[in-house]
């Protein structure tokens, strides 16, 4: 093959360029420290890393989502906390309030003190969070939650909605709660039935204490206690209200022992008179400020007779049972945000680790290995000044030079 001067000239200055070319790239790849220049350099490997880098963007959005949900929950459990404080301290002052040691103005002094732990229950309930959004408005955050207090019922003015934020591809956790929820969708009385004395009874019959020993034999009726006085005999009937049906008559009535109705107990102390009677009625939601309400009421109350005095106990240990049920409610909601808390947890380590796990298969697509990248770089650099070299001598042969 015969090999002419120009075709020499020419395959030297290519292999320099493609040489310096080369050398271009790996100086461009050291000072930036990546491998991957552009896409074409390793298509496969810039799919693989666009897509991991998709995954570790969603990661890090759930990240940031459990750390605001993190901020809600833990302001929702100091809120709480506070509030069950309140509703202890309501029910200490209904027990304080039955000792007969009190005088009329110390009763008034309770009923006040009462008040205004009514009053702080609202405020805490018109929480508002780091953005100036209320708790427990539901979905309605902007709009102030619950007005009212004092003597005024106290109204909801949020919907139903429970605000949620997802933490994980499958995962979403509750952050907040309604207002009904939390506020007004509490059982009254022992949660299952709730005794009341009728209005007009004139005896001195106390509700001492209330059970369900048998719950698959309640039947959801409401039920009557009847009371008869004879001869200096207390005798009652059972009378189902709900189906209009008389159970039993003439049963003797024991002081503070129990009566049994259709799974239900309850226990009566005190001297019901004759055509005195207590109402046994399924559990009802009631709101807790409804509660504290009542309560004020009868602590401001001045009974003077015998049943007056009954009636103010009946509605002391009515308080202290539906304040039972509104602290064992919002425990409830509490321990609630706490698994919450501890599920976020949970989910934020295996998120860290997923995130270190895709910060390491980027680098391995994308970074650089300087030690070989240096070590091509100076390889690379003694080609071409080897071709370059060559170039120069081949360049220079010349018949000229042998004459």
């Amino acid at each position: 093959m015969r090999v002419s001067t120009p075709l020499l000239y020419d395959q030297a200055v290519s292999a320099m360029g493609t040489q310096q070319s080369q050398l271009l790239r790996l100086q461009q790849q050291i000072a930036s420290g990546r491998k991957l220049l552009s896409a074409s350099d390793d298509p496969i490997a810039a799919a693989q890393a666009l897509v991991i880098r998709q995954s570790q963007a969603e990661n890090d959005r759930y990240a940031g989502n459990i750390g605001a949900a993190r901020d809600l929950l833990g302001q929702s459990d100091s809120v709480l906390a506070s509030i069950i404080n309140v509703l202890q301290s309501a029910r200490t002052t209904a027990i304080n309030g039955g000792s007969g040691a009190l005088s009329a103005s110390d009763r008034s002094d309770l009923a006040n003190a009462v008040s205004k732990q009514l009053d702080e229950l609202v405020a805490l309930a018109n929480t508002r969070d780091g953005n100036g959004n209320f708790l427990y408005a539901g979905f309605q955050n902007a709009t102030v939650p619950f007005s009212g207090g004092g003597t005024t019922p106290v109204v909801y003015n949020g919907d139903q909605g429970v605000q949620t934020m997802q933490v994980s591809a499958t995962r979403f956790v509750n952050v907040t709660e309604n207002g009904t929820a939390l506020f007004e969708a509490i059982r009254d009385g022992n949660g299952t039935f709730s005794v009341t004395p009728n209005s007009a009874n004139a005896g001195t019959g106390v509700v001492d204490a209330t059970s369900v020993p048998n719950p698959a034999a309640v039947t959801g009726d409401t039920y009557a206690l009847q009371f008869r006085v004879s001869g200096g005999v207390t005798t009652y009937d059972v009378i189902d209200v709900t189906s209009n049906v008389t159970v039993s008559t003439g049963n003797a009535y024991v002081p503070d022992g129990s009566i049994d109705v259709a799974g239900m107990r309850v226990s009566i102390g005190g001297a019901p008179a004759n055509g005195d009677g207590f109402t046994l009625a399924p559990s009802t939601a009631q709101s807790v400020f409804t509660t504290l309400q009542k309560l004020v009421a009868v602590l401001r109350s001045q009974p003077a007779t015998a049943a007056q005095r009954a009636s103010f106990t009946n509605g002391l240990n009515d308080a202290v049972n539906n304040l039972d049920q509104a602290i064992q409610h919002v425990l409830t909601a509490r321990a609630d945000a706490g698994a919450s808390l501890q599920e976020l947890d949970a989910l934020s380590s295996s998120i860290a680790d997923r995130g270190v796990q895709y910060q390491q298969t980027v680098s391995r697509l994308e970074d650089l290995d300087y030690n070989r990248a240096l070590s091509l770089f100076t390889q690379q650099q003694v080609a071409l000044e080897a071709a370059q070299k060559s170039f120069i001598q081949t360049s220079g042969l010349s018949l000229f030079s042998l004459l």
